[in-house]
């Protein structure tokens, strides 16, 4: 297959009709349609449902334009690494983690990273789903369990755990609750049982929802349980590594809590000597390390 076809094809898959197509690759539409048509004959088959709205690939056009998404990310992967300098870190880095750990953890401590690389570009893409980083859908994950791809490097950050936490003033006007019957008297903010998030904290979810509450508040992420528990709702279920920059939250019923939860960080092998992944895990580690300090002094004071 010629390679020049191939990348106009995927131009016209991923736009979805010729006049898209032929701006991006500031080529007319008969010279690109001329091309796909060249490529269907090689093939001897069909690539695109011709309507009146634009393309829509056939079956073979879908396997094709996978071929070609995949080899587009495999490129973009070498050419990052090939402009990565020996002195220099800049160019983007593209880093996925859940939303409550990218907003509430991650985020908040990135201008130490710009203040050292003012020149990186961050993709920061929030989401329960688990990309796969083989396939280049990110650089560089940080993940609330181990992940099981072979052809990954990994390293373990640090463990978490869910627990119960109430702001001052909702204490202070409700009470304090001693044992998890005395949460009937409470309104538990939580995510869904059922919802995409670490198994622990499902686990503990729907432990709580045994018992008798009587009003619930469930928030598809952890930032949305944070906000309502600062605004004095009720009682939330929240990752412990909150209230190292949360200082005012009050622990609620201090033995129950989840299971242990690792939390990984993992990039594809091949991006081993990537400059920018190293100054993105360097960076991790560091503010891991910090963080981990700090919470000892706490334990031990």
């Amino acid at each position: 297959m010629d390679w020049d076809k191939l990348r106009i094809f995927h131009a016209v898959a991923d736009a979805g009709s010729l006049t898209h197509a032929g701006d991006t690759l500031h080529l007319s539409q008969s010279a690109i349609s001329r091309q796909i048509r060249a490529l269907e004959e090689s093939l001897n088959t069909t690539l695109f449902h011709r309507h009146a709205r634009g393309l829509i690939l056939t079956e073979q056009g879908e396997l094709l334009f996978e071929a070609t998404r995949s080899m587009n990310k495999r490129l973009d992967a070498t050419a990052a690494r090939i402009r990565d300098s020996e002195d220099e870190v800049y160019g983007e880095i593209r880093v996925t983690t859940t939303t409550g750990f990218g907003t509430l953890w991650l985020a908040p401590r990135l201008p130490t990273l710009y203040e050292k690389y003012p020149d990186l570009k961050i993709d920061l893409m929030l989401e329960e789903r688990v990309l796969d980083l083989a396939m280049r859908e990110a650089d560089v994950a940080i993940r609330m369990k181990e992940p099981s791809q072979a052809d990954l490097i990994r390293r373990r950050l640090m463990n978490i755990r869910m627990r119960l936490y109430a702001s001052p003033e909702y204490l202070s006007e409700r009470g304090m609750p001693v044992t998890l019957e005395d949460l009937s008297n409470h309104r538990l903010i939580c995510q869904s049982a059922n919802a995409a998030q670490v198994q622990a904290g499902g686990v503990l979810v729907q432990h709580l929802l045994t018992y008798d509450i009587r009003s619930t508040l469930t928030v598809n992420n952890y930032y949305g349980v944070l906000q309502a528990v600062r605004n004095n709702l009720g009682i939330g279920v929240l990752p412990d590594y909150l209230t190292d920059d949360f200082p005012n939250l009050v622990r609620v019923i201090p033995d129950v809590e989840s299971g242990e939860v690792p939390v990984f960080l993992a990039y594809p092998e091949e991006l081993r000597h990537s400059k920018r992944v190293a100054a993105f895990r360097d960076f991790v580690t560091d503010e891991v390390i910090a963080y981990r300090k700090r919470q000892a002094a706490e334990s031990a004071s």
